[in-house]
């Protein structure tokens, strides 16, 4: 088919790609001119595995290429997914100026029928206002249907979630939108769930609210274990073999962060607010979220006594593994928190130095994992990268001033951290 994304960010240069990638004819359509010289020179502005590899091949095949001339693209294509940014408002809605602004040069633009489908995280009823929108700036006579299809990627595994996805979700209201999801995911093996419009947006939220709810609930289990010397990680697992709750996301730690699991909750709460439903759990979900780095941080300070004077190896800034992401990472509330306790600051991040300097200042960014420990009167791990974990800790130890290892990620295990000598403390886990 040939499809058209409008929204060259994450999910819309993700989206394109792998349509590409399954044979589809993709145009990736973005009004910032500089990110479509970047990707038409060969470029990705920001880090996702696999990605830069998919592009590169999916535009020497002729199936992928990059515009900002909307206006063109819109009569050639079958389907056109909106990807724009849909932002949170002070108020936690979203905004939807983006959507709306795409939506109406669609309609003004358009002279044969179109499948116009809302991809980007929107709140419920925004497909309804998505089609009052076209259809008051369409010429007359011309068809089109509005369709939703929530993504599901996570960052770090976007382009396994999309191509080998869990299910694929589309809101629809006609059988002929049905019949164009059905052909462009029939080379999936995932189960294509057909819904209406509205119940298709709400899964989305619904989902990430969730996930987000397990995470806070394995946080505030953490506190507890802390206070009474039991093992979150054991508990969590006893709880998620029981195949009512799973495994999946009962992880404790630090906090959750990212651009979809805080916008969406947020989103979600004002959107149940403005309809009259009540959904109070979301608030203490993002309540217990907003709060677990201070918990962290006031671990380390009440185990170190004072941190003024003192060198602190961060390891990892970016929210999660596998991403440069900076957006509501963990570092931005703990860093600051343990400089205002007079602590110099040494960190070191795989991919997201770079992007994390305009954030945080007064730190040192150092060249390697190594060069973050060596001097360090104590670690602190934030992110959850492989590399930290398969890390010499007998030699992270000798290259140390200190012996205090902050877990943030409850990676390592703590009898083993004891035997290299560190005074080792993780979340919800007693140091053995």
């Amino acid at each position: 088919m040939k499809l058209a994304v409008i929204g060259s960010g994450y999910v819309g240069l993700v989206t394109g790609a792998c349509f590409s990638n399954l044979g589809h004819d993709v145009v990736c359509v973005d009004n910032d001119p500089e990110k479509i010289r970047t990707l038409k020179a060969g470029k990705i502005f920001f880090y996702e595995p696999g990605l830069y590899e998919m592009v590169s091949e999916t535009v020497a095949a002729g199936r992928l290429s990059f515009t900002t001339e909307i206006k063109k693209v819109v009569n050639r294509c079958e389907v056109i997914f909106i990807c724009v940014n849909t932002p949170s408002l002070p108020d936690g809605g979203a905004d939807l100026s983006s959507v709306e602004k795409v939506a109406k040069v669609l309609a003004k633009n358009l002279r044969k029928y179109c499948l116009i489908v809302a991809k980007s995280t929107v709140p419920v009823q925004t497909g309804e206002w998505i089609r009052k929108t076209v259809k008051r700036h369409v010429r007359p006579g011309v068809a089109f249907d509005i369709a939703s299809n929530p993504e599901f990627l996570r960052e770090g595994s976007a382009i396994h979630d999309f191509l080998k996805p869990d299910r694929v979700v589309a809101g629809v209201d006609s059988r002929r939108a049905e019949k164009i999801f059905r052909d462009l995911y029939a080379s999936m093996k995932a189960p294509l769930i057909v819904t209406d419009i509205k119940s298709a947006e709400l899964i989305k939220h619904a989902s990430n609210s969730f996930l987000a709810a397990k995470i806070s609930f394995a946080n505030g289990l953490s506190r507890i274990c802390d206070i009474v010397g039991a093992d979150v990680d054991q508990v969590t697992l006893g709880m998620g073999l029981d195949p009512r709750i799973g495994p999946q996301f009962l992880k404790a730690g630090v906090g959750f962060g990212g651009a979809c699991f805080p916008k969406d909750l947020k989103a979600f709460l004002h959107i149940s607010d403005k309809l009259g439903a009540r959904f109070d759990l979301l608030q203490e979900v993002i309540r217990i979220n907003e709060s677990q780095a201070m918990y962290f941080v006031h671990k380390i300070v009440k185990e170190m006594k004072s941190l003024k004077g003192k060198t602190i190896g961060v390891l990892g800034l970016a929210f999660k593994s596998d991403t440069d992401d900076m957006r509501n990472a963990p570092s931005l509330a703990v860093i600051p928190e343990l400089q205002k306790e007079g602590a110099r600051i040494q960190a070191y991040d795989p991919q997201a130095m770079e992007k994390a300097r305009p954030h945080l200042k007064r730190v040192q960014y150092v060249a390697g994992l190594y060069e973050a420990v060596k001097g360090a009167d104590a670690v602190v791990l934030l992110t959850e990268w492989k590399k930290f974990q398969n890390m010499d800790c007998r030699k992270a130890r000798k290259l140390m001033k200190g012996k205090y290892f902050f877990d943030g990620r409850n990676m390592f295990e703590p009898s083993e951290m004891k035997r290299y000598g560190f005074r080792y403390v993780s979340i919800g886990r007693p140091s053995k």
